[in-house]
């Protein structure tokens, strides 16, 4: 089970430290030594941008933001932990778990195989899944080398620390196909989550915006301003002081689900991001969840090539099945 990540110091990098490596900015943020520094950032310690980055010679730039954690999370999400729903010659359908990007950024695209290993993203867990399905390995060298001149194409992707579903195209058709869907919200996608309060069965629209006054995103009251937001809302239970809510998205902003529920005065258990609206005292979190409580449970779309309508359904993983039944209590 991935934890979220608990920053102790957190630190936005300056112009005069970009170009500098990650240890050189981890060193002077903690006042360590060049070795204690690097055995903080072998142990998972630091994340850039709130992704764990074990890259100790990472190249900075200025306004990444730098993190340190007060203890070493578990060990990094590896291909056994992924599920496979569906795979063909035009996409593949995975169950993403919690604490797992979707995709490698620019900047690592280069590593050399066992660094990738130490620190997988979802999109090379899919090439990896499909050569062990199409061929299994005989010598893991070139195996390794065939599985990386393919490629799978990210077509929407979910937040590092939601698990659930999520679909690679695997070729160009496949792909515009695909995107096409999604743009034209014809994809339906169900999420399920733990929250504070008791949500009400509804639908909230609202505008979103990349900044809303404190750096982070949220709705504008502006009506011609920022990208229309549309989500639909149904109580599947209470749980105590908590609800297990069903979010049926209309639109796919960043964010969406988190800000609408925060915005409504209800965060998402386990979310350090968004505790309330601009403005407004933040509602403390006691749910005691080590995650934040957001779940990819169904995906439906149609098929790019047979024309047919797709359907995949994703339970709730365990570790969010645990705290509902803790809650309930």
């Amino acid at each position: 089970m991935a934890e979220s990540f608990q920053p102790q110091t957190s630190l936005a990098v300056s112009i005069e430290w970009g170009g500098k490596t990650l240890s050189a900015v981890v060193k002077h943020m903690q006042g360590l030594s060049w070795s204690d520094t690097k055995k903080l950032i072998e142990q998972r310690r630091v994340a850039v941008n709130g992704v764990v980055c074990i890259d100790e010679v990472r190249r900075m730039i200025a306004s990444d933001q730098v993190e340190v954690a007060t203890k070493p999370l578990n060990r990094p999400v590896s291909s056994d932990d992924v599920t496979v729903y569906h795979v063909d010659s035009d996409l593949i359908v995975l169950e993403k778990p919690s604490g797992i990007i979707s995709l490698r950024h620019f900047r690592e695209i280069d590593w050399p195989y066992e660094r990738r290993k130490a620190q997988p993203t979802l999109d090379e867990i899919a090439l990896e899944k499909i050569g062990l399905m199409m061929q299994p390995p005989q010598d893991l060298t070139r195996w390794t080398a065939k599985v990386r001149r393919q490629n799978v194409r990210a077509v929407h992707r979910i937040d590092r620390e939601t698990s659930g579903l999520v679909v690679f195209a695997r070729n160009l058709e496949a792909e515009q196909k695909l995107i096409a869907q999604f743009a034209a919200h014809t994809v339906e996608r169900v999420y399920l989550t733990v929250c504070w309060g008791h949500v009400k069965d509804g639908t909230i629209r609202s505008h979103f915006i990349r900044d809303r006054g404190d750096g982070l995103r949220g709705s504008t009251p502006v009506e011609h301003e920022g990208k229309i937001a549309i989500t639909h809302f149904k109580l599947l239970q209470k749980l105590g002081q908590h609800s297990l809510v069903e979010c049926r998205l209309e639109t796919g902003r960043t964010h969406q689900i988190r800000l609408h529920l925060t915005e409504a005065g209800h965060p998402l258990c386990g979310d350090p991001m968004y505790r309330s609206g601009f403005q407004q005292p933040p509602i403390p979190d006691n749910s005691g969840a080590k995650r934040l409580a957001l779940h990819a449970h169904k995906l439906e779309f149609t098929h790019p090539t047979n024309g047919g309508r797709v359907r995949f359904e994703s339970p709730l993983p365990r570790d969010l099945k645990a705290l509902v039944e803790r809650l309930k209590r």
